[in-house]
């Protein structure tokens, strides 16, 4: 990024904006844009959350931790935002696909429900909107500008097997995907007289049960000649799976063998990696499975290890790379930190900007648009 001539001047508060009101606190400016101490409380807290959730027993420890370097990952998000805006990066496709991938998951009608379901918990729409767009725009940028430039080699991979080799024993696994389908429920042709005594027809709703159990039997047949024909997988599961699991393609994980249930394990266990199953009756209709991956126990095969340890060494060479690039998006930026605030990432060779009085009317013209935004003004 081009260093930009911004004006700018250290202010530890802006002028009450009316009587009773509370003035937010900027305590750094990222190129254009500011990061505020309400911003920053309401990362630390998310961070706490984060702590208790993934190891309740040491939560204080690795929030301690890891809160030194709450401000460095939010000034690291504004800069990876600046730089997507740089090159031209777009989100929109991207956030439809995601939110419509979890309208599927919630088995919604409509991202309108989606919405309401949102504001039901308490979520602002347009927030959690801007954080997924947010997050798909630094993940192409991190995607582009770093791990494309990463390289790994065969000898990489062979060292990385060759020491940690006893650590890749497993016992025998497979890793399936689905494509459920289940009996869809006769809608009712006349509506009830609420004045007559209410007779269940037990013949008649075994009758209609019936006919929607052959309608569903008669869609996984149709399901399965298209993949026999050469469909892919993940995409006949997207649009006609009615399991939890259609919106990621079907994939339901990995099985330890003993760990499904015997049939299954029967069927699937049998199966060479790519196989899939004939349609198997289940207790909510009917069931087509592939084996997207099938281990032996042991230690895997260099060649069956690599694409795993690939992933490994990409991700163990990433974050240096990353923090590296980070470190140099800094020394093309302008950046303020205000006093008693640390920037855990700094580099030494940052410019400090220029401080004028001119940016006073600029930064109040930004704190009154996120005001605005919380419901302050």
């Amino acid at each position: 990024m081009k260093k930009l001539l911004f004006t700018l001047i250290a202010l530890a508060w802006m002028p009450a904006l009316a009587a009773g009101q509370v003035v937010e606190e900027i305590i750094a400016r990222v190129n254009s844009q500011i990061i505020t101490k309400s911003e920053f409380g309401r990362s630390k807290d998310q961070l706490r959350d984060e702590a208790k959730q993934q190891d309740p027993t040491n939560a204080e420890k690795t929030y301690t931790d890891r809160e030194k370097d709450v401000l460095r990952d939010l000034i690291d998000q504004q800069l990876l935002l600046d730089k997507g805006k740089d090159l031209g990066i777009s989100a929109d496709t991207d956030l439809i696909k995601q939110l419509d991938g979890m309208r599927k998951e919630m088995k919604l009608a409509t991202l309108e429900d989606l919405e309401k379901e949102a504001e039901k918990q308490g979520v602002s729409w347009e927030d959690f909107k801007q954080t997924q767009r947010n997050r798909i725009i630094t993940q192409k940028v991190i995607g582009q500008e770093v791990g494309g430039h990463l390289a790994l080699n065969k000898d990489d991979v062979e060292k990385f097997y060759y020491e940690h080799k006893d650590e890749m024993a497993h016992a025998e696994f497979i890793r399936l995907s689905e494509i459920l389908i289940t009996p869809k429920a006769a809608p009712a042709t006349t509506a009830p007289d609420p004045n007559s005594p209410a007779a269940p027809d037990d013949a008649a709703k075994q009758a209609a049960d019936a006919a929607a159990l052959t309608a569903a039997e008669a869609r996984a047949k149709d399901v399965l000649k298209q993949l026999h024909d050469g469909a892919a997988f993940d995409e006949i599961a997207k649009k006609n799976s009615d399991g939890p699991s259609a919106a990621d393609g079907g994939a339901l994980g990995t099985f330890e063998r003993g760990k499904l249930a015997k049939e299954l394990e029967d069927k699937t266990f049998a199966l060479k990696t790519g196989e899939i199953t004939d349609i198997i009756r289940v207790k909510q209709g009917y069931a087509i499975l592939k084996v997207e991956e099938h281990e032996a126990a042991g230690v895997p095969s260099l060649k069956d290890a690599t694409p795993r340890i690939q992933d490994a060494l990409y991700y163990q060479k990433l974050q240096p790379a990353l923090r590296s690039y980070l470190t140099k998006l800094r020394e093309d930026a302008y950046i303020d930190i205000k006093q008693g605030y640390v920037d855990s990432g700094a580099s030494p060779n940052q410019t400090k900007p220029v401080e004028t009085t001119t940016a006073k009317e600029a930064d109040a013209k930004k704190l009154a648009k996120k005001h605005k935004k919380l419901g302050i003004l």
